[in-house]
């Protein structure tokens, strides 16, 4: 068999996260996956924690190559915990820019991993992108160009207060409201996800973060902990003063 054909690993990352590119995809799986004729390549990104933080990595992966979003799925799992893993495919003509895309994922998968908090009782995530682009538009609806704004909170009486307290917060425009019975693998949590402009966007995550930190810490003697360094407090800092 030829090598060219063989699948390729790229890498790992934190949250439990592989990247991979398929130079040639099965003519039966292609006709199942129903592909578009012009895409010879496939780059795959999956993990068992996380969904926003890998998808708005994906969203700076296809800006930055010639590739496109070919699907997102959101499947039940968090290694046991109440929310998502995700398994995201993108295609392109050359398998160069597909491996280039899934390299860039997994770069700011782990940057992304910073605003992943988890604890015996629950977990928490946020993210917030200047300006959305294809896969959070494929994911959540986000309008292409508009800053994005994200959080999930589990258990889902958390979600629902952080989410409550963000869109007071700030004048943002919800774009999905998810729970565990719709629009989620009926995982347990509330998942919002909002546009606006990027000051409001980043004022409504921040809200919701403090709010979903101080409930969570209340459940367990641990701490919330992720496996990557915080990114939003730098990104908020002129807030915090």
């Amino acid at each position: 068999m030829s090598t060219s054909y063989l699948p390729e690993f790229v890498g790992n990352s934190v949250l439990d996260t592989i990247g991979l590119v398929i130079p040639g995809i099965d003519s039966t799986l292609r006709e199942q996956m129903k592909l578009p004729s012009h895409i010879s390549s496939l780059g795959i990104l999956s993990s068992r924690t996380g969904a926003a933080g890998q998808i708005c990595a994906i969203d700076e992966a296809i800006k930055n190559t010639s590739t496109e979003i070919i699907s997102i799925d959101l499947p039940r799992d968090t290694k046991g915990w109440g929310g998502h893993g995700n398994y995201i495919v993108v295609g392109g003509r050359d398998v160069s820019d597909c491996r280039r895309a899934i390299e860039i994922a997994l770069e700011l998968t782990r940057k992304h991993a910073g605003e992943v908090y988890i604890s015996s009782a629950g977990h928490l995530e946020f993210a917030y992108s200047a300006s959305a682009s294809y896969a959070l538009n494929m994911a959540f609806g986000t309008p292409v160009g508009k800053s994005f704004g994200f959080m999930a909170g589990s258990p889902a009486a958390i979600g629902l207060v952080m989410a409550d307290n963000a869109l007071k917060a700030s004048s943002v425009e919800l774009v999905k409201y998810m729970t565990p019975s719709v629009g989620t693998s009926h995982s347990n949590e509330i998942i919002i996800c909002f546009c606006g402009d990027a000051e409001a966007c980043k004022t409504a995550v921040l809200r919701g973060r403090e709010v979903g930190l101080e409930l969570l810490k209340t459940m367990s003697d641990d701490e919330p902990q992720g496996p990557s360094t915080p990114y939003l407090k730098s990104v908020f800092e002129h807030l915090l003063r």
